[in-house]
């Protein structure tokens, strides 16, 4: 494939750390595509032959055809899916083939296969995510109004609802698809044409090829086209801020399944059992999806130092960007998968949750608020009363509501029996009726919109 500059072939060292060919097989259907759309603007262009384009995507079509039956055969001394491609071509049609290489080079080849390649797996994400938002919004609108503990420091702090736990995930998941789609509308632009570095001779039109395959329009600059693997780091930062929730959610679940907790069933398609204890349900795909996250965060890390410090235009270090985005891509779908299994067939144990909201002194904030909104006492003063009521709760092993009138007048006079009515979870989650709070009502609102964001329902 050197042609006449080298007069021996590469070593057995050479041939192996060159050759791509193992990993870079996955673009074959980006390559393929990417070389009808160049060949058919050639023989537009008039540069290569009607009759010579025609045969050329003819061939292509039936190599496409072979990769998707038998797979894409690894000959190293081909190094790529490049060559690989253009050497079965050659096979079939003859010379007519080496004309596919005309005024494009391996460069701005695998520059477009590569963004073609990573397009598509922004738009899977997103359609995972999008699954994975309607599993979190059809459980919310279950449990808006089912009591459990909210947590600081995982220690009980004030009731929330289910529903309104689980929207925070939609509202995360929801900005991780904003991020994916950011970053594909910047990464729609297409290098084909670049050739090696600095364009090329031949009246191309590289206006028609960017249309062909769905790009907004051409790249701008011929030298920062086949060097730049933005597009790739875009994805992989998208996909690690992502895996960083699902790791989140995967560990809430993890939390919860534990029998101190006992919040959740886990279904038993996403758990696994132990050899020795028959008795234990391991909650083993949420313990993997925040293992996972781990190594998507190297995969960015990897490309990162990778493109660090290279000069324009092309090196062959930039051979290595394809297997952590290739990996990274592949841990993500399972994760969102299995994230989306384990919220919509979790069975929630909401009488566990309540009992939990009960303990802990989740409404000492409702005392202080009545304090503050009936006896006119400044925020400071009530928190000092409250942590008090607190303490001669705790030292007789009950709750803020068993604790007498008599009680809570010893503590300070201005208490009277209404408090009652504000010291109960139910009433401490209704209270929380500002925007985006606990309330209810106020996430079955939440939830009614996310359902018309979604697609789920029409605007009422």
């Amino acid at each position: 494939m050197w042609g006449g500059r080298f007069a021996g072939g590469p070593s057995a060292i050479m041939r192996e750390i060159n050759a791509s060919i193992p990993f870079d097989k996955a673009l074959w259907r980006q390559d393929i595509a990417a070389s009808k759309a160049h060949v058919d603007m050639l023989g537009a262009q008039g540069i290569v032959s009607a009759e010579d384009a025609a045969l050329i995507a003819q061939g292509l079509d039936q190599v496409a055809a072979e990769y998707e039956a038998n797979g894409v055969p690894e000959n190293w001394d081909l190094e790529d899916i490049h060559m690989t491609t253009e050497s079965r071509l050659a096979e079939l049609i003859g010379p007519a083939a080496g004309r596919l290489h005309t005024a494009r080079s391996r460069n701005d080849q695998v520059a477009t296969d590569f963004r073609l390649w990573v397009r598509d797996a922004m738009d899977q994400a997103q359609l995972g995510l999008k699954q994975l938002q309607v599993a979190l919004v059809s459980r919310a609108g279950e449990h808006a109004a089912s009591i459990m503990p909210g947590f600081t420091h995982l220690q009980t702090a004030q009731p929330v609802t289910l529903g309104h736990h689980l929207m925070a995930y939609y509202e995360m998941i929801g900005r991780d698809r904003s991020r994916f789609a950011d970053a594909r509308s910047r990464m729609n632009r297409s290098p084909l044409g670049s050739a090696a570095l600095a364009g090329t001779g031949f009246p191309i039109d590289r206006f028609r090829t960017a249309e062909a395959l769905g790009f907004d329009g051409p790249t701008d600059n011929s030298l920062d086209s086949v060097s730049d693997r933005d597009f790739a780091l875009d994805y992989l930062m998208a996909a690690a801020q992502c895996s960083l929730h699902l790791s989140r959610l995967a560990e809430e679940f993890i939390i919860w399944a534990s029998q101190p907790f006992g919040f959740v069933t886990l279904p038993d398609s996403l758990s696994t059992g132990s050899s020795i204890m028959p008795q234990k349900k391991n909650p083993d795909a949420a313990e993997l999806v925040r293992g996972h996250s781990g190594r998507i965060v190297g995969c960015l890390t990897a490309l990162m130092i990778t493109m660090k410090g290279l000069p324009l235009a092309y090196s062959k270090d930039m051979q290595d960007d394809k297997p952590p985005v290739f990996e990274a891509a592949s841990l993500l779908a399972l994760s969102i998968a299995a994230m989306t299994g384990m919220v919509a067939e979790a069975k929630f144990r909401t009488d566990r949750m309540r009992a939990a909201a009960e303990l802990g002194y989740a409404t000492a904030t409702d005392l202080a608020d009545w304090l503050v909104r009936q006896a006119n006492i400044p925020f400071r003063e009530a928190h000092h009363i409250t942590g008090s009521a607190v303490k001669l709760a705790e030292s007789r092993g009950i709750a803020l509501d068993q604790l007498s009138i008599e009680d809570l007048k010893a503590i300070d006079q201005r208490i009277d029996d209404r408090v009652y009515a504000a010291l109960s979870v139910e009433a401490s989650v209704a209270a929380r009726c500002s925007h985006g709070g606990t309330a209810p009502d106020e996430v079955r609102k939440r939830v009614a919109q996310a359902r018309v964001a979604l697609g789920l329902e029409e605007q009422a």
